[in-house]
């Protein structure tokens, strides 16, 4: 029977682990958390990242990574993008050569300004990893209740993608290949902070019309970026792309969008963070991709603002000003 191993008990992780397991597949689900470890084994709930979905009785959980790992076909990583470096060179020792990684996570290393397929090949280079990356618009909370939901699978190997997208399919979340890899992370990433400068807007009551601009002008942005980086323009139309956007710009259980509404109705940053236990990647993300930005001299006038807002307490009024306010352009 195939096995997996999936390391990283947040919300995402858990659905996946729990999905996989559903469809009849041996999964171990790796939760740094005892006491975590422990609920899920006597109520079959992770009630801190995913309250109200009960567990299949088959997904084993344990806060022991060889207990995990040993055995796995294939390996799921759903650890947030800052701490993905550490917790891989942790378990460096207990992959197998060649092991094929999964990345479920969506982001830009801040330290080193690397996307996860780098910071996978660098953390486990004398494994000689094959690496995969899933994104889309997936809220973790509908697809643990089996609503229907498509997502791109970026590997560049395609028999490889071929079996994962197998592996990840189900009648309930369809996964479409593609060989873009670098086009598929970096659509998660970007949209991220793109979903933060929209909950900005709602947040100031800017309305519908300031909402739809930003999610048009941030899909240019966001490729622009992306196919500076590799990737290829058309993946931001797909999946990993438009579709994540749309979704985490308008969903209100973004965690990211939450964090813009928030900030337009005068919070602080410090104060969304202290209040939140879940990770809203696309804070972090802001500030590695706008130094990413201006290393390549790439114009990124959305992500400015949102930087800005962020890390240098400008008005989030004042902010949108000044992107209403820019030299006139072609489309």
């Amino acid at each position: 029977m195939t096995r997996v191993a999936v390391l990283g008990g947040g919300s995402w992780g858990t659905t996946l682990a729990n999905m996989l397991s559903g469809k009849g597949l041996e999964v171990g689900l790796w939760i740094r958390e005892k006491e975590l470890v422990d609920e899920i084994r006597r109520t079959r709930e992770n009630s801190l990242f995913l309250p109200g979905i009960k567990l299949d009785s088959r997904l084993q959980v344990s806060q022991e990574l060889i207990e995990v790992m040993q055995g796995a076909d294939y390996f799921l990583v759903a650890i947030p993008t800052q701490f993905m470096r550490q917790a891989l060179q942790e378990a460096r020792e207990l992959f197998p050569g060649s092991p094929v990684i999964i990345c479920a996570s969506k982001g830009v290393e801040l330290v080193t300004l690397k996307p996860m397929s780098a910071v996978v090949q660098e953390s486990l280079q004398e494994k000689d990893p094959f690496y995969a990356i899933i994104s889309g618009p997936s809220f973790a909370g509908e697809v643990s209740k089996r609503l229907p939901t498509a997502v791109s699978l970026g590997c560049r190997d395609e028999d490889l993608g071929r079996r994962v997208q197998e592996l990840m399919s189900t009648d309930f979340f369809r996964v479409y290949a593609n060989p873009d890899y670098k086009g598929v992370e970096l659509g998660g990433a970007l949209k991220n902070i793109m979903a933060i400068a929209a909950g900005i807007s709602d947040g100031l009551d800017f309305g519908h019309d300031a909402r739809a601009a930003l999610i048009t002008r941030g899909l240019v942005e966001m490729a622009r970026l992306g196919v500076a980086l590799g990737g290829r323009e058309k993946t931001f139309m797909g999946l990993s792309g438009m579709g994540d956007l749309v979704l985490t710009c308008t969903g209100d259980l973004s965690r990211n969008r939450q964090v813009g509404l928030k900030l337009g109705r005068g919070m602080t940053l410090d104060e969304i963070l202290e209040g939140s236990r879940m990770v809203a990647e696309g804070v972090k993300t802001t500030e590695s991709v706008w130094h990413l930005a201006q290393k390549m001299d790439v114009d990124m006038p959305i992500t400015e603002q949102v930087y800005q807002v962020l890390f240098a307490r400008k008005d989030p009024r004042e902010a949108v000003q000044d992107l209403m306010s820019r030299d006139l352009k072609m489309e």
